[in-house]
C-alpha cells in the first residue's frame, strides 16, 4: 500500500479557471474525444503539446469510486519516474485528479504513449519539489508562472511504476 498523500491547504487567491463544474460537464465529450484520439494514435513515446510530453493519468474518484482519466503534461525523470504538477493553471483550488490520487493512491495508472502503467504516487516536498518545478519550468515556462498566481502550494507528484 502506498504512503498516504497529504493534501495541502487550498489557497485564498488564484487564477480563475473556466473548466470547473458546469463548463467541465459541457466539455466532457470533447475531453473524451481527446483521450480516445490519444489512445488511438499514440506510439511508443508520448505525443507533445506546446513543447512538452502529454500523458494520461487515470485515478479513482474519491467520492464516486469511478475511474477518471485526465490529460496532463508529464515530465520523465532520468530514473524512469514521471512528474506531474497539480497546477490547475494557478487556481486557488487543487484539481480533482489530485484529490482522487490522494484518497486512492493504490489505484492510479499512467499512460505514456501506448503504454499503460500502474503507478505509485509520491508527493515531493521542500528542495526536491522546488528543483522539480524549476526543471519543469525550463521545459514548459507556463509552469513557472502558476505559483505566482496563487498562494497555495502547488502539489508536485512523482509517479513510480508499481
Amino acid at each position: 500500500m502506498p504512503d498516504p498523500i497529504e493534501i495541502p491547504p487550498q489557497g485564498t487567491r488564484g487564477a480563475w479557471v473556466p473548466w470547473g463544474g458546469v463548463v467541465m460537464r459541457i466539455l466532457k465529450p470533447v475531453m473524451n474525444l481527446q483521450i480516445a484520439r490519444y489512445r488511438r494514435t499514440a506510439g511508443r513515446t508520448p505525443p507533445e503539446m506546446m513543447g512538452f510530453p502529454v500523458v494520461l493519468l487515470t485515478t479513482v474518484g474519491a467520492r464516486t469510486g469511478h475511474e477518471h482519466t485526465t490529460v496532463l503534461g508529464g515530465f520523465e525523470e532520468s530514473d524512469g519516474t514521471w512528474i506531474v504538477v497539480a497546477s490547475k493553471s494557478g487556481a486557488s483550488s487543487h484539481p480533482h485528479w489530485f484529490f482522487n490520487l490522494a484518497k486512492n493512491p493504490d489505484r492510479v495508472w499512467l499512460e505514456v504513449g501506448n503504454r499503460k502503467i500502474r503507478v505509485v504516487p509520491g508527493l515531493l516536498q521542500g528542495a526536491e519539489r522546488e528543483a522539480a518545478l524549476a526543471k519543469i519550468a525550463a521545459i514548459a515556462p507556463r509552469y513557472g508562472e502558476y505559483p505566482k498566481k496563487t498562494d497555495r502550494e502547488i502539489p508536485v507528484v512523482r509517479l513510480k511504476a508499481a
